[in-house]
């Protein structure tokens, strides 16, 4: 059988030309490792769907009222979100928001009797389809979620009957079906986030059944079940903040009850008070964050008495404040985001 080299170094028998929604995207074939290492430097290596380092934006409100949208950015890659479809379900405000490499799972949201689980793929984008339920009794509303590359968590929030709620559901983010049973946050907290490690997901911040704003920091071990052990404490109180995570290092951001700009951190490996990272651009609370391995951004919120479209980012690995990202497509607060590549996912 005899070889050519076809035009962009693909190496095949017969010429492949990708056609219809790919066409554009990935090819078959071999390549040059070198050009590889090029397009990549330049992101501009051919990927089917969404590529990788995609951040996702779902639901929220804004100066259009409650929204179900779904928004996408590229992490690497400054610039304004795009609006690529909705959610099966509204309103969307108050949901929370977990992935794997491949697919983005978004619960609940402000009707605390929809229970309703969607999920995304990353390859087709689009509308949301119907993944499954929450767990009768969970929190449906102002939940937090986070994962590793196989499962998602959904924890703490506001339940159907308006109790703040303590359990830790599961799902395997692969599958379709409902929540299942992990355990319980050590307090009972709603307006709360969490992010991940490929092994440990810790929960920070929210509001107690007191009504009053909280600094614990809980965390689990996310491929076993089992009740939330003690972390430590975020620097200050703060709920309806945003979040994000390398694979080392998680960060909380914004928020209401302190200090609205203010940045934390912590070593996700390592129990410990969280540390001063900066601020962001714009005092705000009611944000939603997302990550790759290096990037951390912050999309939306709520400041001056509207919901914003402010999107910031940050360098995980280092400290400092946030610089301007781009804008939102929809304006939005009380919304999630998650990404393909956050550090829950690749060690």
């Amino acid at each position: 059988m005899s070889y050519k080299q076809m035009t962009g170094n693909i190496i095949s028998a017969t010429k492949v030309e990708p056609d219809g929604a790919f066409e554009d995207s990935a090819a078959s074939g071999v390549w040059n490792l070198q050009d590889q290492y090029d397009y990549v430097r330049g992101d501009n290596w051919p990927n089917a769907g969404n590529p990788a380092n995609t951040a996702v934006f779902f639901g929220g409100a804004g100066g259009s009222g409650i929204n179900n949208s779904i928004q996408t950015v590229v992490i690497t890659s400054l610039g304004n979100a795009t609006d690529i479809g909705n959610l099966t379900y509204s309103p969307a405000q108050g949901c929370a928001a977990c992935s794997s490499s491949t697919r983005a799972i978004v619960s609940g949201g402000q009707s605390l009797s929809d229970n309703t689980i969607n999920y995304w793929e990353y390859a087709s984008g689009g509308n949301g389809s119907d993944f499954g339920n929450l767990l009768s009794g969970a929190g449906f509303g102002y939940h937090c979620g986070l994962s590793s590359s196989t499962r998602g968590i959904f924890a703490g929030g506001q339940a159907s009957n308006e109790s703040i709620s303590n359990v830790i559901e599961y799902v395997t983010l692969a599958n379709t079906g409902n929540g299942t049973d992990f355990g319980d946050l050590t307090v009972a907290r709603n307006e709360l986030r969490g992010c991940a490690s490929p092994t440990r997901g810790i929960i920070g911040g929210g509001k107690n059944s007191s009504n009053s704003p909280t600094n614990i920091l809980d965390y689990i071990t996310i491929a076993s079940v089992g009740n939330a052990t003690d972390f430590g404490n975020l620097s200050r109180v703060q709920q309806l903040l945003a979040s994000a995570s390398s694979a080392t290092r998680g960060l909380w951001a914004g928020g209401t009850g302190g200090d609205e700009d203010h940045i934390d951190y912590v070593t996700i490996a390592s129990t410990g008070n969280a540390t001063n990272f900066g601020d962001l651009s714009v005092a705000r609370h009611s944000v939603a964050g997302s990550s790759n391995l290096t990037r951390a951004i912050f999309g939306g919120g709520y400041a001056s008495s509207s919901g914003q479209n402010i999107i910031d980012y940050v360098t995980i690995a280092s400290t400092g404040n946030a610089q301007d990202f781009g804008d939102l497509a929809i304006a939005q607060y009380n919304g999630a985001a998650s990404s393909n590549s956050h550090g829950g996912i690749t060690a």
